[in-house]
């Protein structure tokens, strides 16, 4: 039996919404697809995330089962032609054009405007009937679609409201101009508009907030300049294959993930990284799609194209995390899912109070405040509440370096109260060097061989420095075999068809391996200066020891103070041995260490933490930190610019600078309180608005159009958002 297939994900653009009904309506019609695991839909970004099992369904039969009911969708990669703001755009047009007339006639109804001359062929009820006819069956037709689509799967949408309203409204006028009575087509015609150039509005807004919460686009190159044959050759980013070699000239964008193939260049990375300043790269370096040329004319060999590239890969981690929602989200989702039920409830409500006890008998004016209830209700304002805020925080986050990979993850960072903080690569630089070696047996430089093989798998810090040490030495190191890593301990592997293991002194105590005595005093002098010691053995018996010194992050200390000033409790917790654990502790300003602590260790004072009430954020490695990671409300990778790092945690540092850290705490916090004023707005609009309908406080063409306007407020107080994050942290580099 072959093995089954990991589940894929399908990146969609939706057209078609009119609300967050709509969303969840797609939400439940594809979820109940065969093979589908995961779905999350995005109504003011237009965007679905679908996983999906590839054996069981397929993205053709995902996508025709968006279009059964009512929606259109397309692969996300495919460029937006602008169809549907253009359509929105000539419906605006064409409706005020024939609205405008039918709002003539109502000159006369208002003192203020009683001058205003009023031709006589406009009061003509055939006229009114004409205009508003168009108006109602062609302008409007969407609408009807939306409610049939809507009503087939036993859902209510904002198309729902506005079809059943007009329509009321428009036969109302139709049956009082058969009877003689007072018409009122310019009812059904103000709404239609109305709420057709709200939806105009709200899209164009929406659409902005997608460009500033997602500028990746802009990034990737179009073209590149390949050498083939010994000629460059300018040919489509699509033709760029892996082991090319590339030229890219200065103030050009690189187009592909690679190497310096030679000499030497300066990149601009801010926009990728949020690293502020040029960075050298030269021979053997990785370069990334998407940063920018700033000195000589980059030579580099291309590993990663198109989708592989870290660019693209941050690109769909980010839309990702905007597709996903929030725990407010998903609450203010289910509120829209029974909210157009509702509203047609106190329709019916408002119908019966007048006709009953208000004005008995009067049908005319139970219907008029029934139809203004109707027409007054907004779920529009909160689907939007909380999605284009997030929109636009999640694209400043990754702007600077920051990659968000789920909306939950952002609310529960602005409740973090605590962090845990590693050490190596997250407090210091995470490059450590060797400062010293001390041999029991034979020379120096052969240990150092043996050990150097022996880490020849492992991704440690540490290893990256006894490998390092041995190659400035001019070792030739020698392959190993039956290599174990143990987490936060050490390694083993067979070296020479000898037994090497390299590892700390826990390490070497669970194996009851001894530390030879000769050493004691080596190891208490290197790590009474803030060095680490790791111990050789040498088929089962202590062979020497090394000393390794990784220097403090000069933003550290920044950073630290940053955070404790916004009341965050800061804990060092390391499997460092106590003496350099309290020296790092003390250059930035930490007063709870905790050392010499396994991985799993860590994972137990988080629950432990969280069990006294914190909400707590974890800030390591990605590797050897991965269970305190996982147990933290925010695990935090420290990606020192690898890719591996976008795999690990709720949140990715692409370069391990705390700093990014309270950046991204001061946005969460910002998103939050901007997404509870959008909710606020709404609820306050609806309890306000509604009531006031129901009383005859506003006519129903008002309540028409002040829905129109409730989700347009609610864009507009969210782009707010972006000067606000902007403001913060301007303030915060000042201060």
């Amino acid at each position: 039996m072959q093995p089954p297939h990991e589940d894929e994900v399908l990146d969609l653009r939706i057209q078609g919404m009119s609300c967050a009904a709509c969303a969840t309506r797609i939400e439940r019609a594809v979820g109940r697809l065969p093979g589908v695991s995961g779905v999350s839909v995005h109504y003011a970004a237009k965007s679905a995330y679908i996983t999906f099992a590839p054996e069981t369904a397929t993205p053709a039969g995902i996508i025709e089962r968006i279009g059964q009911i009512g929606f259109q969708a397309y692969p996300h990669g495919r460029e937006d032609d602008g169809s549907e703001i253009d359509a929105l755009k000539l419906r605006v047009f064409a409706g005020c054009a024939l609205t405008l007339p039918l709002l003539w006639t109502m000159a006369h109804h208002y003192p203020a405007l009683s001058a205003v001359p009023v031709p006589s062929f406009i009061e003509e009820p055939i006229l009114q009937l004409l205009l508003a006819s168009i108006v109602q069956f062609f302008i409007g037709m969407p609408f009807y679609f939306g409610a049939f689509y809507a009503l087939r799967e036993r859902t209510a949408n904002m198309d729902v409201l506005v079809a059943i309203g007009t329509t009321a409204a428009y036969v109302y006028s139709y049956i009082a101009m058969m009877t003689g009575g007072a018409l009122y087509f310019e009812t059904s015609a103000v709404v239609i508009t109305a709420v057709l150039g709200g939806k105009l509005l709200e899209a164009a807004a929406s659409e902005r907030a997608m460009k500033d919460g997602d500028g990746y686009a802009s990034l990737q190159a179009k073209e590149a300049v390949v050498v083939r044959g010994g000629k460059p050759e300018r040919i489509p980013l699509d033709r760029i294959r892996a082991g090319d070699r590339l030229l890219v000239e200065p103030n050009e964008r690189v187009p592909a993930d690679g190497l310096v193939a030679e000499g030497e260049t300066t990149l601009d990375e801010s926009f990728l990284t949020g690293e502020s300043g040029l960075i050298k790269r030269e021979t053997g370096d990785r370069v990334y799609a998407g940063t920018t040329v700033r000195g000589e004319t980059l030579r580099m060999q291309v590993l990663a194209t198109g989708r592989e590239t870290m660019l693209s890969r941050i690109a769909a981690i980010t839309r990702q995390a905007q597709a996903t929602k929030s725990s407010i989200g998903r609450k203010v989702d289910r509120l829209a899912a029974v909210f157009v039920p509702v509203m047609m409830v106190l329709s019916l409500g408002t119908l019966a109070l007048w006709l009953l006890l208000l004005d008995p008998g009067n049908w005319k004016t139970a219907s008029i405040h029934a139809l203004a209830v109707l027409l007054a209700a907004c779920p529009c304002a909160l689907g939007l509440a909380a999605p284009i805020s997030l929109v636009l925080a999640t694209g400043k986050l990754a702007r600077r370096g920051i990659v968000l990979k789920e909306a939950g993850a952002l609310e529960r960072l602005a409740q973090v109260d605590a962090i845990v903080l590693d050490k190596t690569g997250t407090l210091t630089e995470g490059k450590p060097t060797m400062t010293g070696i001390s041999a029991l047996n034979g020379a120096p430089s052969s240990l150092l061989r043996l050990a150097a093989a022996a880490e020849e798998r492992s991704r440690h810090p540490f290893a990256d420095a006894l490998r390092e040490a041995a190659r400035r030495a001019g070792l030739v190191v020698p392959a190993s075999s039956a290599y174990a890593a143990y987490p936060g301990k050490g390694i083993e592997a067979t070296v020479d068809g000898r037994s090497v293991a390299v590892g700390n002194a826990g390490f070497a105590a669970d194996r009851s391996w001894t530390i030879h005595r000769s050493l004691h005093g080596f190891a208490a002098e290197r790590e009474a200066g803030g060095e680490t010691i790791v111990y050789a053995f040498v088929d089962d018996a202590c062979a020497g020891a090394f000393a390794l010194a990784d220097a403090v992050k000069r933003t550290s200390r920044e950073a630290v103070d940053d955070l404790q000033r916004q009341g965050i409790r800061v804990l060092l917790a390391t499997g460092d041995h106590p003496a350099a654990a309290g020296k790092a502790a003390a250059m930035t300003g930490i007063r709870d260490v905790r050392a010499s602590l396994l991985p799993e260790d860590k994972a137990e004072l988080i629950r432990k933490l969280q069990g006294d009430g914190s909400v707590v954020a974890m800030a390591g490695d990605g590797w050897n930190d991965a269970p305190a990671l996982a147990a933290a409300d925010v695990g935090i990778a420290m990606g020192g610019g690898t890719e591996a790092a976008l795999d690990a945690g709720d949140m990715t540092l692409l370069r391990s600078r705390l700093t990014g850290i309270s950046e991204a705490l001061l946005i969460s916090r910002l998103t939050v309180r901007n997404i509870r004023q959008n909710i606020g707005f709404a609820f306050l609009y609806n309890a306000i608005v509604i009531p006031f309908a129901a009383v005859g406080g506003i006519e129903p063409w008002m309540a028409g159009t002040a829905m129109a306007l409730s989700s347009v407020s609610v864009v507009g107080n969210a782009l707010r958002l972006n000067g606000q994050m902007r403001r913060g942290l301007n303030r915060r580099l000042s201060s």
